[in-house]
């Protein structure tokens, strides 16, 4: 048997992730390695902490770049974070906060669920009455932007009710960094992590992640050591802060990281509450031609996200042939459902690069054929 190169088809990335790679952002990844305690690569190390900074929006010294995909961010945020002393009010309406909620429970902690809707943003008032019944609890977290249903909840109010009742607050904006408002800082948020593979339209395999000084004392201040090693922030913060110096603490995805730094000019260059109106303009116009296709989404208008757009498969119409028809015949990918939705609904990504103009009309094009068929 005789193993050849592999050679990937050139796909066309609508769904929950990852999304289209810019050529200018794989180009990047082709630069020459070196190494990563490399003088010049620890002053790029320093550019992506600024670039970081301005997507978050946030002056966090403790900002930086996980060696590791968005999951590797949620747990890290939660095991620096959380002893199994503590405890943590999660609010779940889809597959991720589940996932939060696993997170705790396998460090110990006492998690105390806010129960949501499917397809519907978490609820302030439901977090507030829990809170008042907690008066123990040390951490609220919650999912930003759901990429299983498609919801965007209210981040600044949750932070600010997590605030009433002393509780530092854990992120999740994996689907939301770049592609909706996101003001770290201005709400007030503990600590957060992302995916670079989603509307930063990088290459999956990094975790941007960001703590305020209140949640970085909490970190530095432990009495017991942090469960994981690979994702103990108190040794990882030594190798993406000081003066020129770094403590060594694993081998850096060199390239990846590369390609990281471009995709983040990249979002400089367009400006970020352009990036976001891009996303918000380009929803509006696949949302209309779904409507026209009689598609109907899944989440109500004002608690959709632009970047992730859930609707429901109609009646008799079967869910994977038209996702193979729509690849096969258009090399074109979108999402399939997720948890209480597997099976009756797609997901439909317009991030990053892949929120152009072109790709709306492709997909439109393709579903209306594959629909027919």
């Amino acid at each position: 048997m005789s193993i050849q190169s592999f050679m990937p088809p050139q796909r066309t990335l609508m769904g929950p992730g990852p999304s289209d790679v810019s050529p200018r952002v794989l180009s990047a990844l082709a630069r020459p390695t070196i190494g990563h305690l490399d003088p010049t690569f620890i002053g790029m190390m320093d550019e992506v902490k600024s670039l970081l900074q301005y997507a978050f929006q946030t002056k966090n010294t403790y900002t930086m770049a996980i060696s590791a995909p968005g999951s590797a961010g949620m747990e890290a945020c939660f095991v620096n974070l959380l002893t199994p002393d503590d405890t943590v009010v999660v609010c779940k309406n889809g597959v991720f906060g589940a996932r939060m909620i696993e997170n705790v429970q396998r460090i110990g902690a006492k998690v105390v669920v806010v129960d949501g809707t499917w397809g519907r943003a978490v609820d302030p008032q439901a977090l507030e009455d829990t809170l008042k019944q907690t008066p123990q609890a040390r951490f609220v977290a919650f999912v930003h932007a759901e990429t299983s249903t498609g919801a965007l909840s209210d981040a600044k109010t949750l932070c600010e009710i997590a605030r009433q009742y002393n509780c530092l607050t854990i992120v999740d904006a994996v689907t939301s960094l770049a592609g909706v408002e996101l003001k770290v800082d201005e709400w007030g948020i503990d600590a957060i992590y992302s995916g670079s593979q989603k509307c930063l339209s990088c290459v999956p395999g990094i975790s941007p992640v960001s703590f305020s000084d209140q949640a970085a004392q909490v970190i530095k201040n432990r009495k017991t050591a942090v469960q994981s090693w690979f994702l103990d922030q108190s040794l990882v913060m030594e190798y993406w802060s000081g003066q020129g110096k770094r403590s060594y603490h694993h081998t850096a995805p060199v390239n990846s990281l590369y390609a990281l730094h471009e995709s983040l000019i990249v979002l400089q260059n367009e400006g970020l509450e352009n990036s976001w109106a891009r996303h918000r303009n380009l929803h509006n116009k696949l949302a209309l031609g779904l409507a026209n296709l009689g598609l109907d989404f899944i989440v109500p208008e004002q608690e959709r996200l632009p970047q992730l757009n859930a609707v429901n498969i109609p009646q008799g119409v079967d869910d994977v042939k038209v996702r193979q028809i729509l690849l096969n015949d258009y090399n074109l990918e979108i999402g399939a459902g997720l948890g209480q939705f597997a099976g009756t609904a797609w997901r439909i990504g317009l991030m990053g690069y892949a929120a152009r103009n072109e790709n709306v009309v492709l997909c439109l094009a393709a579903l209306k054929e594959a629909l027919t068929k």
